[in-house]
Order: C-alpha cells, then sequence, then structure tokens
C-alpha cells in the first residue's frame, strides 16, 4: 500500500501528544480524536460518592499530584518546549471515546487504521466487524502485565526485566487483543516508575510508527496471546504497597542493568483468524 491513512484516539498528556506526533509524521493523519472526560452520568456520580471509591480516588489524586508536580513528562517528551500537537487542524474532542461522534467520524472518514494510546476502554460499535482495525499502544507487556500501572507492579513483584509496552490489535477484552510488538526499554540501576514508565513510551513511539511504515511495506502482524496473564486495576494499587516499593528503592532497586530490547509476533497465517483476515486486507489494498 503506498498511502496508508489512520484516525488517532489519544489522551491529553504530554507522551500522549508525543505518541500522537510520531504516528503523524509516519503516515496520513486523517482525524485526532481526544476525551474531554466530561461523559458524566447518575450512575458514575453515585458510584463515585460511596465512601470506599471517594476515598480512594481523592488518595489517587494527592498522589499523583505529588509525583507529576514540576511538568516533569513535559519535559521528558518535550525538553524546553509546551507539549503540543503537530496537527491541531485534525482535532476532534468529545466527551467520551464511545461517542457516537466518534463512530460518525470513523464512518465518514473509513480509515485503513485506528491507533490509540491512552483513552478509556473502547466498547461497542467501534468494535463491530466491518469497521477499520482498531491497534492500542498499552503500558504493560501484555499477557502478563494487563490493565493499569504496569510498570509499578512490574517493579513491585520484582520483574524489572517485564516492564514495558505491547502493541496490540483491540478485541472485546482489556489488553487481550493479537499481539504486534513488545517494547522493554533499557533499565538502569536506581530507576523509578515514572521515568522508567516515559522512557517506555518513548522507545515505543518509534516502534508504532515502524510498525505503521511495515504495514505499508506489506508486512503483517499480530499473534494470539498463548495465556491469560494478569488484569490490574487501578483500585488494586493500595498505599502498602507503595511504601514497599519505596523501601526497596532506598536500596537502590532494581539493581540489575538491561538493555532495551524489542519482540516482534508477526502473523502465523490461520484460515479460521477473522481478525487477521481483516488485518491482511490493509496490507494488500
Amino acid at each position: 500500500m503506498a498511502d496508508l491513512s489512520i484516525m488517532i484516539f489519544c489522551g491529553r498528556s504530554p507522551r500522549h501528544l508525543y505518541v500522537a506526533n510520531r504516528l503523524c509524521a509516519a503516515v496520513r493523519p486523517l482525524a485526532i480524536v481526544q476525551e474531554t472526560g466530561g461523559n458524566w452520568t447518575a450512575k458514575k456520580i453515585r458510584r463515585l460518592l460511596r465512601p470506599d471509591n471517594l476515598w480512594r480516588k481523592a488518595s489517587r489524586w494527592l498522589r499523583d499530584r505529588k509525583r507529576y508536580a514540576g511538568n516533569a513528562e513535559a519535559a521528558f517528551f518535550f525538553d524546553d518546549e509546551a507539549p503540543y500537537l503537530e496537527r491541531p487542524d485534525l482535532l476532534v474532542q468529545v466527551p467520551h471515546i464511545n461517542h457516537p461522534k466518534v463512530v460518525e467520524l470513523v464512518d465518514k472518514l473509513r480509515p485503513d487504521l485506528i491507533c490509540v494510546f491512552g483513552t478509556s476502554l473502547i466498547r461497542g460499535p467501534l468494535l463491530e466487524k466491518g469497521r477499520s482495525p482498531l491497534v492500542n499502544l498499552h503500558g504493560g507487556l501484555s499477557p502478563e502485565y494487563r490493565g493499569a500501572d504496569c510498570t509499578f507492579w512490574a517493579l513491585y513483584n520484582g520483574e524489572p526485566e517485564k516492564v514495558g509496552c505491547t502493541l496490540h490489535f483491540i478485541n472485546q477484552g482489556i489488553d487481550t487483543g493479537d499481539l504486534i510488538a513488545h517494547v522493554m526499554p533499557a533499565v538502569r540501576r536506581g530507576d523509578q516508575e515514572l521515568p522508567l514508565f516515559w522512557r517506555a513510551v518513548k522507545d515505543a513511539a518509534d516502534v508504532y510508527a515502524l510498525f505503521l511504515r511495515r504495514v505499508v511495506a506489506g508486512q503483517r502482524f499480530g499473534q494470539r496471546q498463548s495465556i491469560k496473564g494478569r488484569l490490574y486495576e487501578v483500585k488494586d494499587r493500595r498505599a502498602h504497597h507503595e511504601r514497599a516499593l519505596s523501601r526497596r528503592y532506598r536500596d537502590g532497586y532494581p539493581s540489575a542493568e538491561l538493555p532495551a530490547r524489542l519482540s516482534w509476533f508477526q502473523e502465523i497465517p490461520s484460515a479460521d483468524s477473522a481478525e487477521r483476515g481483516r488485518v491482511r486486507l490493509i496490507a494488500d489494498t
């Protein structure tokens, strides 16, 4: 294919803008869709106001406010510049990623691929057969580390070698779609969670762009995840986990150094694989 068209679904943090910019430079972007987070319903408000949920969310907000202080993420991805989108003319903002406006835009633009990073869970019509395949950048190594805070959990579990990002096709599950690539950053002595996660994302942005160029060249990707692995939820991360990892940091953890690593999962032909068949159509167009 000489000309691959994409839509980008992403968040609004510096890391999301950085990845979007790398993808826009690789192929032909049609739109960049961002969530504004304004999808409040009576059910969600009632759930939030439950004392246990309210306390957990307040604690996480205070913790993240401290962790992200000083614009460290912006400096990591954009140096001395303010974070920006290189194609602001393509920006479309919606309350949530499953909004009918997004479905209408996909059906109107008909991109070859939809590239996802940093949105809420995609459900419903966007996953219906016949629409554009979706590729996600997940901040953990699926299937062993699916869901939220995967860099934290890999460090907490004593597995710094399993810090990384996964490129995968999106299906009905959470980070369970066919694998495209595992991207594992260099690990250095004393690395802490956020800088290590950001390093993984920056490396993965290059791999994401390379994947798109390889699709243009006719290469095919996607292997089924062989095990169920584990799904980590936001609520699983508690104060005692934080304290335990902090104590290890004081002792110089992680103690080993690892080089950057990359694993590709090229397609294994299978007559009964509908999802991979959809991807094959992209490469053969």
